[in-house]
């Protein structure tokens, strides 16, 4: 079974005489057991089981098996956020005095995580352009650099990574490349496969594809070697003394990164998702495959449309053959994107607003990438505290507005547009 549509429906849960066909939601903090040796051998890491919710629930590593399978990784964990996941999968192998090299392109909330709350920990991060030269990018790494950050699809510039670059240049620096994968979701890219290390992802968004369930996800490959590197990576190739001089290379090899997510961070962290939430998001998953590609078809037609309008004044999307991405979409992302855009209105921020006012099917909403077709103006919304130089200084367009179609029809989506266009025009 290895067909990523059949994946999306049967991996990580399978029901034996008498189960309960839908993945049932195990709605308990604690787990029986009859012996103080059976509960004393799992808290040593000696077994493998189920002792409090806050590290593992069976719920959630089901689906967490499911989203491993989908992106062809060993393991992974549900967190309570995207934003969870991003720090869990720093935190993983960074300590204070450490550094960390980033794309500059990211959503804005993950840029905050990495340049504002990351160096009140004593993590340094030095950002990058993705148009850099090998050259400029190696003068970022130091010796103390423990991985480098990017997003496959960024948000929400919806710029291409070149992954395979990026996983070169982190390796020739003998550190891992992590990536967000939340907009083409596996289903469109698999990371893995471009030579990237550790996937995250906001589940919140295109996997769970209804706008009701919080969480993210980070996903191990397996397929870094830590102990090539291990003095840059102690707490992985050096003894825990938190459990009794454990040695996580030694002990689990491969499942290394993600076992120690899972027995130290949510442990101490506890950034863990509610049973009931994986099990949206589960509901989620059963879909995906059908969803992202009816969004993505959707989104070129809506694209097109809005390409050739007289009020707009630029568009990106990646799909578009005239798009500075088209060529990588084309590379690592042939079945298509996602449904994200964005552009740039004529008139500036004044028409810009009377557009999105004028809106009655897309609404206005912080959210991204679910079935109802939504928009923001970051310099007038999640951004409008920053001046246009700000703006520009932080990678968004003071015009810029990201347009996510959603599910509906989108001969509707553009009637809704366009009608919008002709009012703020009026």
């Amino acid at each position: 079974m290895s067909k990523i549509d059949t994946l999306c429906i049967h991996a990580g849960y399978t029901p034996g005489k008498g189960e309960p066909r839908q993945l049932p939601i195990v709605q308990s903090t604690t787990f029986k057991y009859e012996t103080s040796d059976q509960m004393g051998r799992l808290f040593d890491l000696e077994d493998s089981g189920y002792f409090y919710t806050r590290l593992q629930n069976p719920t959630n590593d089901a689906v967490a098996a499911r989203i491993a399978a989908l992106e062809g990784g060993i393991g992974a964990v549900l967190t309570s956020s995207g934003q969870a996941a991003n720090l869990f999968a720093c935190l993983n192998i960074c300590q204070a005095g450490d550094h960390i090299v980033s794309l500059n392109n990211i959503y804005g909330g993950t840029v905050n995580l990495l340049g504002v709350s990351l160096p009140k920990m004593g993590i340094e991060v030095t950002f990058i352009g993705a148009d850099a030269t090998d050259e400029e990018i190696d003068k970022a790494f130091r010796p103390e650099t423990k991985l480098l950050f990017g997003e496959t699809l960024s948000n929400p510039g919806v710029e291409v990574l070149d992954i395979e670059r990026f996983a070169r240049i982190a390796h020739e620096h003998g550190v891992p490349l992590v990536v967000d994968n939340t907009f083409p979701t596996p289903i469109h890219l698999r990371p893995f496969e471009w030579g990237a290390d550790i996937v995250t992802h906001s589940t919140t968004k295109y996997i769970d594809g209804h706008g009701v369930s919080v969480g993210g996800c980070i996903v191990d490959s397996g397929n870094f070697d830590w102990n090539a590197h291990a003095d840059k990576y102690p707490g992985l190739c050096t003894p825990d003394e938190s459990y009794h001089g454990l040695v996580y290379t030694e002990k689990f090899g491969k499942a290394a990164f993600i076992t120690k997510a899972v027995t130290h961070l949510m442990r101490d962290l506890g950034s863990i998702q509610s049973p009931q939430n994986a099990f949206y998001l589960n509901l989620g998953l059963q879909t995906l495959h059908l969803r992202i590609k009816r969004h993505t078809e959707s989104a070129l037609k809506v694209a097109t449309f809005l390409s050739s309008h007289p009020a707009v004044a630029w568009i990106n999307f990646p799909e578009l053959p005239g798009d500075s991405q088209h060529e990588k979409q084309l590379k690592y992302l042939p079945d298509g994107s996602c449904g994200v855009m964005c552009l740039g209105l004529k008139g500036g921020r004044e028409f810009e607003n009377k557009f999105m006012d004028a809106l009655r099917l897309v609404t206005i909403e912080t959210h991204v990438a679910d079935c109802h077709s939504c928009i923001l103006h970051p310099a007038s919304h999640t951004h409008r505290q920053l001046s246009d130089e700000q703006l520009r200084a932080a990678g968004i367009a003071p015009d810029l507005i990201r347009l996510s179609i959603g599910l509906e029809d989108p001969d509707d989506i553009i009637e809704d547009i366009s009608n919008a266009l002709d009012i703020a025009s009026a």
